[in-house]
């Protein structure tokens, strides 16, 4: 049940496009690459996201606004290629949804404009100088808005589990922001008492083992760092750790859909729907050196009953309400 459609709607009335902003110069159009570590199909209501924002501004995909999308189906190796054949193409600018999507956008030019999107710990990973003042030719939206956003998932498991003391964390190595995203979690979760059990997964290959790991080092719960290869594979996920008896939490709501007994974090559809802004901004002739990076402004809380109600768990009322849509 969505519980607050109506205040969205509010909101989204309010970032209607103002008068200004629906006139382009005339007879330009406009060259947009979109590169992305998930798959089409994986990423749709982003995509779907971003053209909308796109249409709030004024833009028409096809009139003054061309797209070149390229996905790389959740294989890392295959974005240098896709970011240079972005730059060959001589598009305007590009957005690059994921950290190694920006990292292979950034290695790919220096000099086209890249929005981010989605990213974690944007200046720590030296995408951009500081949010304030980005330098260079990167700015856009992170996803984090500090360490206490991983604290909150591990409180919301406690809530549904007041003995949790063992807790997973399936993580992929190969993507480098999640070694401090790691250690950061592990510190967080000592303050609230919690043992962490960390359990690497590169693909589907390596599930198998990662939820032995944990059922053997007696883990009640697990968290999925937020990670677009790890994305691909989140129904697979939900039934394995639905099987083996596994509370299971993350970071997007998308997982919580797939069975993910919860999610809490920012709302991704926003954040692509903002990504637009900035390319706007560039469009007209800002640059991105000089445009402030921006955190989420929006959060959201998905509670899967279905998925409690298969675990036997009881979710105390006060955290249903809590909760910005609950599935049942």
């Amino acid at each position: 049940m969505k519980r607050r459609e109506f205040i969205a709607g509010l909101g989204a009335a309010a970032t209607l496009p103002r008068a200004s902003h629906a006139q382009q110069p005339a007879g330009r159009v406009y060259r947009t690459g979109y590169l992305s570590l998930a798959s089409r199909e994986q990423t749709l209501h982003y995509v779907a996201a971003f053209e909308d924002g796109l249409r709030r501004l004024g833009y028409r995909v096809g009139s003054n606004v061309t797209i070149a999308y390229r996905f790389a189906n959740g294989e890392m190796v295959k974005l240098p290629a896709l970011a240079a054949e972005l730059v060959r193409l001589g598009v305007d600018i590009i957005v690059a949804g994921s950290n190694p999507a920006t990292i292979a956008s950034k290695t790919a030019t220096a000099t086209i404009p890249i929005v981010m999107v989605s990213i974690v710990d944007p200046v720590g990973t030296g995408m951009v100088a500081s949010l304030a003042r980005p330098g260079g030719n990167v700015t856009g939206l992170a996803v984090d808005a500090g360490g206490e956003i991983l604290g909150k998932r591990f409180e919301l498991l406690k809530e549904m589990l007041p003995d949790l003391s063992r807790l997973g964390v399936m993580w992929n190595p190969d993507v480098s922001v999640n070694r401090g995203r790691q250690a950061a979690m592990t510190e967080t979760a000592r303050t609230l008492g919690l043992t962490t059990i960390p359990v690497e997964v590169r693909g589907a290959d390596t599930l198998e083992q990662a939820f032995a790991t944990m059922t053997s080092a007696r883990a009640q719960a697990f968290v999925l760092q937020g990670d677009a290869v790890l994305h691909e594979y989140r129904g697979q996920i939900a039934e394995m750790a639905l099987r083996n008896r596994l509370l299971s939490a993350a970071v997007a709501r998308q997982l919580a859909e797939a069975g993910f007994l919860l999610s809490y974090g920012a709302d991704l559809t926003d954040l692509y729907r903002r990504a637009a802004d900035f390319v706007d901004r560039i469009f007209r002739g800002a640059k991105p050196a000089d445009l402030p990076a921006e955190q989420p402004t929006k959060f959201e809380l998905v509670i899967n009953l279905k998925t409690a109600k298969a675990l036997g768990l009881y979710v105390p009322p006060t955290l249903l309400a809590r909760a910005d849509e609950v599935i049942e």
